[in-house]
């Protein structure tokens, strides 16, 4: 039977185009760690799943080295609530109880690692699940947070203070793409576990690699100069000018700004915030010229 072409010349042209764009960025990833985190909307839509998972599956057959990071805060907050646990915050944080700490434990690392490594295995069995408690990856210790003035305790919060990234290079060198879930176990009390930031570990984790990229996807399309004037999109800064805009920013965006700050302080080349809400945002910021969020390198 004859198949009429359906492509036109000019359709054909513009695909040519992409893939030329491309072609810079494939040289220079090639056979680089780039950590991504992994969280928002990106994680609840199922279109936006499954978009994730080919870019990573794409990363990885054009011979860059992906490392993914995740949290889970709406689906922890939707299986308290179906628990009957409730959800306390201070200072924008949530504080995890003894009770609750089970309860992300399970939902991080055994509900969405072992869907997200699925749905990337859909593209050929290379993704495997780690959790930050798997061969000492993560060390954490215990937080507080500061409300007006005085320090109150987040229960099962930590800070990442320290990584061992033995078990990712492993994967790594046996060509697998590590995903992993941001629990950590706490030096103080071993046996115990802590809820950790998931941006904080993964650029935590980019400086560990020394990772070429941190991309952390986001509810946003990145930092804006004069919030909430959407023309004001910063695509590109320094360290220099974020670490001066910094404490101006809205609660929500520093502990994301402050990763990509720590990444390239501890050595990452570039770190970015992208819109997660938008398919392929991951393969648009990684293999075009302009990028699609905020960009911050050294300087």
């Amino acid at each position: 039977m004859t198949d009429i072409q359906q492509t036109t010349p000019e359709e054909a042209a513009e695909k040519a185009a992409v893939l030329v764009e491309s072609l810079p960025w494939l040289k220079r990833f090639r056979d680089q760690i780039i950590v991504i985190k992994y969280g928002g909307n990106a994680m609840v839509s199922e279109e936006l799943q499954a978009a994730f998972a080919e870019d990573i599956a794409y990363l990885h057959h054009v011979g860059v080295k992906p490392v993914v990071v995740h949290g889970g805060g709406p689906q922890i907050s939707a299986m308290l609530d179906r628990l009957s646990i409730p959800s306390e915050f201070k200072g924008g944080y949530r504080v995890t109880s003894t009770e609750a700490i089970s309860v992300v434990r399970m939902v991080l690392t055994g509900q969405i690692n072992p869907q997200l490594v699925s749905r990337i295995n859909a593209h050929g069995s290379f993704a495997t699940g780690l959790s930050g408690e798997d061969a000492g990856l993560f060390r954490g210790r215990r937080r507080g947070v500061v409300v007006d003035g005085a320090e109150h305790s987040l229960g099962h919060v930590g800070d990442v203070v320290g990584v061992d990234p033995q078990a990712v290079l492993d994967h790594l060198a046996a060509d697998r793409v590590p995903v992993i879930s941001s629990i950590a176990p706490d030096s103080d009390a071993p046996g115990t576990s802590l809820n950790i930031n998931a941006d904080a570990a993964a650029a935590a984790l980019a400086v560990a690699l020394n990772a070429t990229k941190l991309v952390i996807l986001t509810d946003v399309a990145g930092l804006y100069a004069d919030w909430p004037n959407r023309d004001s999109l910063v695509s590109h800064l320094t360290a220099t000018d974020l670490r001066t805009i910094l404490p101006t920013l809205e609660s929500g965006m520093i502990p994301k700004m402050q990763a990509c700050l720590d990444a390239v302080d501890g050595g990452v080349d570039s770190a970015a915030i992208i819109d997660g809400r938008q398919p392929h945002s991951v393969l648009v910021e990684i293999f075009t010229e302009q990028g699609i969020g905020t960009e911050v390198v050294s300087g």
